[in-house]
């Protein structure tokens, strides 16, 4: 090998080894946040693996005049818009996301336990109301509003994020903004995910060990509603224990998700050899009762949790 091709080899790997050591850094908080944007744990898997395949071919291009993180954030955010080219043409569905959005789910709180790098009020917007507001907006307005009102990025930071002017941010804003009012809380201090109480845990434990339309109902405040998208969804008290209650073969493992307390659940199906992953429950407890239960359904949304698709009897 000639010292150019030497030289050339050593710069290739200095590029290669401050790439990987700066998307370690940050892979944490570029989940969250593709996670914000995409709103499931899948999709934020896909966003984060392609935005370190871009970022990797890029990383000779990088020039330093932005930070690191702030560069990776740029390309997670494109990555998402583009993936989202074809969606920026649907209508949105009127009503609660939560009622009808199939591609909202669960982010599981053990997953934002070492995230050292994000700031506080950004680690803890993951809030489903917030995250379920957020999928009435079109993926830029989208992508405008996170960036600017939940991380405080400058105007002129978003401008360079999405390729656009300072005026046209303003534009996607103000109708972000609009578009959000009075869907979520005003205070942005309202948006970080609540923590979890020991009524909580003492709740979700009884939930879990619940079998009968009794025991549920001991559980259910009058007016409990059930999300289970795209089913509509279940309302009050004597549907939800009958529904919850019905005699089917579960397992079950408590957890926590989006700061709420949580339940994830495997069915055994009549005559099955096992139990398949199906659904995670999040619970919204108040005054010691269940006001509403976010049933996300679908084994990807178990496998969030680092769980197995399946289990043995």
């Amino acid at each position: 090998m000639t010292t150019t091709e030497t030289e050339g080899t050593q710069v290739a790997d200095a590029w290669d080894g401050w790439l990987q050591t700066a998307f370690a850094e940050h892979r944490r908080e570029l989940h969250v946040h593709c996670y914000r944007l995409a709103g499931n744990v899948a999709d934020a898997d896909d966003l984060v693996q392609e935005t370190f395949l871009r970022a990797w071919r890029a990383r000779s291009r990088f020039e330093g005049r932005a930070s690191a993180r702030t560069w990776l954030y740029r390309i997670a955010t494109n990555v998402f818009l583009d993936s989202r080219k074809a969606a920026a043409r649907r209508s949105v569905p009127s009503g609660d996301p939560l009622e009808w959005s199939t591609e909202l789910g669960p982010y599981p709180d053990a997953l934002l336990a070492d995230d050292p790098q994000t700031g506080l009020a950004a680690q803890e917007t993951v809030e489903l109301a917030l995250l379920a507001a957020l999928m009435y907006l079109p993926p830029r307005q989208r992508s405008a509003f996170v960036l600017r009102d939940v991380y405080g990025w400058t105007p002129q930071e978003v401008a360079g994020t999405l390729g656009t002017r300072v005026a046209a941010v303003n534009s996607l804003l103000q109708r972000a903004r609009g578009t959000l009012r009075g869907r979520v809380p005003a205070d942005p201090r309202d948006w970080r995910r609540p923590r979890l109480t020991g009524e909580d845990e003492d709740v979700l434990r009884r939930y879990a060990e619940a079998r009968t339309p009794e025991d549920f109902r001991a559980l259910l405040a009058d007016d409990v509603r059930i999300t289970m998208p795209p089913e509509p969804p279940v309302v009050g008290i004597d549907a939800a224990a009958e529904l919850l209650g019905r005699p089917l073969d579960w397992r079950t493992f408590p957890t926590s998700a989006n700061g709420r307390p949580a339940l994830v659940n495997y069915l055994r199906h009549p005559g099955g050899t096992h139990y398949e992953a199906l659904v995670v429950d999040v619970l919204r407890v108040e005054d010691g009762k269940i006001v509403e239960s976010n049933a996300f359904v679908g084994a990807r949304h178990v496998l969030a949790f680092g769980l197995p698709a399946t289990l043995e009897p």
